[in-house]
């Protein structure tokens, strides 16, 4: 059947012969009907949404501006039963329920299409503490501040994410500033940088590596904390009270990893879990937070994090989920890291090639 320049209706179910795993597991792709439609030409899709009036999802879509390949599906249009049995006319039951073939039904249809554009603006937080002799040379270490905000009236917390990592980060801030007052700050500079925007396309952390504060060839590294303070369930290995997943510290600096694995056989004992950091983990955790941003720039970096809990991006990421002993032992762990490559007499080595990717 020919579709091209037609608008398409389809119903909101999964396609014939989906297998019930592959609904299960999600692995399936949710936009098949529209894909369809378009390589056939189709102008626009009307699917049929049995609980209509559709309530529209409070949450807006992701920012990135380069997340998603390139790719501009047919605008898509929820609509309800009783519109879909005035197209249909007395095809609407066996059309519902696939018992007769596609076809053409002449019917003028007027589709309205509004645009809102609104201007989010933010800032970053700047905590800078000067080095010593090496000052001119910078650590940054970095968390996100924001979160998800409220719906209506529901709150998201956010206190794994990134709660655990900004009270980390100015619990860090407190210990090389109470150690500089002692007489024995570091070597280097430290800058404290708490990114907003990230949670709208890691907006705070691109702005600061495109315009950043302090030279970017002069910065050693980027210790980035995202997601500290819970205990993955997903994790069927090793001790789950005790581990803490490492990202990136192998991409660009083969000085990196050594530090990090030195610093936490000799003061945390910490497992780390690289399952984050295969290239061909499925969830791309590399390109999801601020790190990310400073290693497309070629500063090394290593991503802290705890992993994916049923509370992500929920109301219910709240405080008392907290595991507080390991939040604590993962920040120590950040700041043993840092106080060895704020203090080393040379800066990290770039000698490794830089890891690239659709964001």
């Amino acid at each position: 059947m020919q579709t091209a320049g037609k608008i398409v209706l389809v119903t909101n179910t999964y396609p014939p012969g989906l297998l019930q795993k592959e609904i299960n597991a999600k692995t399936f792709n949710a936009f098949a009907k529209q894909d369809a439609a378009q390589q056939h030409g189709a102008v626009a899709v009307l699917i049929i949404q049995d609980d209509f009036p559709h309530r529209a999802t409070p949450n807006k879509g992701l920012m990135y501006r380069s997340f998603y390949r390139p790719k501009i599906r047919p605008n898509s249009f929820y609509i309800s039963e009783r519109m879909g049995r005035t197209i249909l006319g007395a095809d609407f039951e066996e059309a519902v329920a696939g018992s007769i073939p596609p076809k053409t039904y002449p019917q003028d249809i007027l589709v309205s299409v509004s645009k809102k554009t609104s201007m989010l603006q933010s800032t970053d937080v700047l905590g800078y503490l000067e080095g010593t002799d090496l000052k001119d040379q910078l650590l940054v270490l970095s968390a996100h501040y924001d979160h998800l905000g409220k719906s209506d009236s529901v709150i998201y917390y956010g206190a794994d994410d990134d709660g655990s990592g900004t009270v980390s980060l100015l619990e860090l801030a407190a210990a090389f500033s109470k150690a500089k007052q002692a007489g024995k700050g570091p070597r280097r500079s430290i800058l404290f940088l708490a990114n907003s925007g990230e949670e709208k396309g890691l907006w705070g952390s691109e702005y600061y590596t495109d315009h950043p504060t302090y030279p970017l060839n002069k910065t050693t590294a980027d210790l980035n904390i995202d997601m500290i303070g819970r205990k993955d369930p997903n994790r069927k290995v090793g001790d789950s009270n005790n581990y803490v997943y490492i990202v990136g510290d192998d991409k660009l600096s083969s000085d990196l990893k050594k530090i990090s694995v030195d610093m936490n056989k000799r003061y945390t004992g910490l497992e780390f879990d690289y399952k984050f950091n295969d290239p061909k983990d499925p969830s791309r955790i590399y390109y999801r937070s601020d790190h990310y941003n400073f290693a497309r720039k070629g500063v090394p970096i290593i991503f802290y994090f705890d992993g994916i809990h049923a509370d992500y991006h929920k109301p219910s990421d709240t405080p008392d989920k907290i595991n507080y002993d390991l939040l604590t032992k993962r920040a120590r762990l950040v700041f043993y890291t840092a106080w060895e490559m704020a203090n080393r007499s040379d800066m990290l080595k770039r000698d490794l090639p830089a890891v690239t990717g659709v964001r």
